[in-house]
């Protein structure tokens, strides 16, 4: 951190503000993981005085982890963390909540028994730094007094991302509104705390269960009510959701026909041309950028040794961006989000797979447990699996037009598909990761629930798209899962592209949305375009329907 903001110019070999009037904002994420978060939040709260003394400004915007530990969830705190507190701690003060703690749990154990447990689970430290992040502690009084988002000179920032949400509540309505409910939360749990009614021991997870099974005695106080009661409803802020602005992904893992017009309202709910974001590490451990420049990703897994990243730096200078990396290489641009539908080797970019599928050795084929024809491609450095299909006609490739559907759509959820030969048949190669679940899997195991882009808003979209290619062959095992982010995967389309317009059956009493992203990318589908892009891959009985179901939905009602 100390070497990035150096080679940003904005503190100097002794660590002191070298920066002028410049902005310096930092999207959160301080805490946690690391051994060092304390001193970074002590150079920080130094730098917002020197800062402002030279005419500049020190922004820190609470993250999703300053959060965390403000309400006791400790999932990440490291043992290091703890002792950077230990000093501040007395035996008085851990044999003050020992004796709590044997009072509530002394049931089923020995007080030797319960004594060891007790400094396992809470180190040295760990009862300092619950109190530095209480109200009325140091770092929490701090922490209490920053702001979710920030707009500096039409730039918004913040931790996780821009969510419908934010365009409901706007600038004041996050900053006071939601920042208001967590310290309104923090403050009952201080005073449940005080009342030993909670214990520095619990965690977040168990207070609502604590909670409810307290019961007051005939002469507890009003105040220790009235947090009981702020705490129950606290608890279930929105700013603790997932698809509230300290949690939110989707700005980053949606695609862009999913995201950009949400991402475009809530720039302008919030008066601003872009937003950069944090939170999510990039793929490439470089800054990104997304929607001509409207997000910028800063998340660089600055904390090397967990997330095997670097220290990087967004300097937005006049209408100059670029970034400066720890190590003082040459500055650089952000880059393109990469789109990757599936883990790939070497994080290969589209047209590099495409190229390999097209004209790399052809390793081997075999058949899956589910019929399909699995064929091992190389090109002498990497090897992929894809599935191959047979031509369904003549001139007619359906995988090959689903995928180049995708691409002019921006939906990203049809892995790379080619033309190729595999043996003496004509056909087409579909890319097919190496770890997925698909939909039985998932359903069965329960999982996705905490998918980056959310699981509904991925079915939506299906939905519109089988829709649109008229798929009458979409099944669970045609439904597959990054075993990583949860992103949906479309694979299989040798049922789909009838010369029919409406809907398959299946899909009749779907729920089909047409948000103002697919409006705008339905547009775009001009009869030129189509004949330009599938006149290859679709005759044009095929071509002309593929029309006609995109007027239909151009023409169904505008979703809410």
């Amino acid at each position: 951190m100390v070497e990035t903001l150096q080679q940003a110019d904005v503190i100097d070999d002794q660590k002191a503000w070298s920066g002028g009037k410049t902005n310096l904002v930092i999207v959160g994420d301080i805490l946690d993981r690391g051994p060092k978060s304390r001193a970074a939040m002590d150079l920080l709260m130094r730098l917002e005085e020197e800062a402002r003394s030279a005419g500049g400004a020190v922004h820190v915007l609470i993250g999703n982890h300053e959060s965390m530990n403000m309400i006791g969830d400790l999932r990440y705190v490291s043992k290091a963390e703890y002792a950077a507190f230990a000093n501040d701690e007395t035996a008085e003060e851990r044999d003050r909540w020992f004796a709590a703690y044997e009072k509530r749990y002394a049931a089923g154990s020995t007080p030797e028994a319960l004594r060891k447990r007790f400094d396992e689970q809470f180190p040295a430290g760990f009862f300092a730094l619950r109190r530095a992040f209480r109200p009325d502690g140091k770092y929490g009084r701090w922490l209490l007094s920053k702001p979710v988002i920030v707009v500096v000179n039409g730039t918004a920032f913040v931790h996780g991302g821009l969510s419908p949400m934010v365009e409901e509540l706007g600038l004041d309505g996050v900053n006071r509104g939601l920042k208001n409910e967590l310290a309104r939360y923090v403050d009952a749990l201080g005073v449940l705390t005080k009342a030993k009614v909670l214990l520095p021991t619990d965690s977040h997870y168990d207070t609502e269960a604590i909670l409810n099974a307290y019961l007051p005695s005939l002469d507890e106080t009003p105040a220790v009510l009235d947090a009981i009661a702020a705490a129950r409803r606290l608890g279930q802020s929105e700013l603790f959701y997932s698809d509230g602005p300290l949690w939110y992904r989707g700005s980053v893992s949606c695609s862009e026909l999913i995201e950009e017009h949400r991402l475009l309202a809530a720039l302008a709910a919030l008066g601003a041309d872009r937003v950069v974001v944090g939170h999510t590490p990039t793929p490439n451990r470089r800054v990104l950028q997304r929607f001509d420049g409207r997000l910028i990703e800063i998340d660089t897994g600055m904390l090397n040794f967990y997330y095997d990243g670097s220290g990087n730096a967004l300097i937005l200078d006049g209408d100059t961006v670029s970034v400066v990396n720890q190590a003082g290489t040459d500055p650089y641009s952000p880059i393109e989000h990469p789109r990757a539908v599936g883990a790939r080797p070497d994080n290969m970019s589209p047209e590099a797979l495409q190229h390999l599928l097209e004209n790399g050795e052809i390793l081997s084929q075999q058949e899956d447990s589910f019929g399909r024809s699995i064929v091992q491609v190389s090109d002498g450095r990497n090897t992929v699996s894809a599935i191959f299909k047979k031509r369904s006609a003549r001139g007619f490739y359906p995988g090959v037009a689903a995928y180049r559907l995708d691409r002019l759509l921006e939906l990203d959820m049809v892995p790379v598909t080619v033309l190729r030969k595999v043996g003496r048949a004509n056909g087409s190669l579909q890319y097919l990761a190496n770890k997925f679940y698909d939909e039985s899997q998932r359903s069965a195991s329960g999982q996705g629930g905490g998918a980056a882009c959310p699981l509904m808003d991925q079915w939506g979209a299906m939905y519109v798209f089988d829709v649109l290619i008229y798929n009458e062959g979409r099944s669970m095992q045609r439904m597959v899962y990054d075993a990583r982010t949860w992103r949906l995967m479309l694979i299989e389309h040798e049922l789909a592209f009838a010369s029919r317009k409406g809907r398959p059956k299946h899909l009749n009493d779907a729920p089909i949305e047409i948000s103002d992203g697919w409006r705008h990318a339905l547009a775009r589908l001009t009869d030129e375009v189509l004949a330009e892009n599938f006149s290859d891959v679709l005759d044009k009985r095929r071509l002309k329907a593929l029309g006609v179901r995109r007027n239909e939905l151009l023409a169904a009602p505008q979703s809410p």
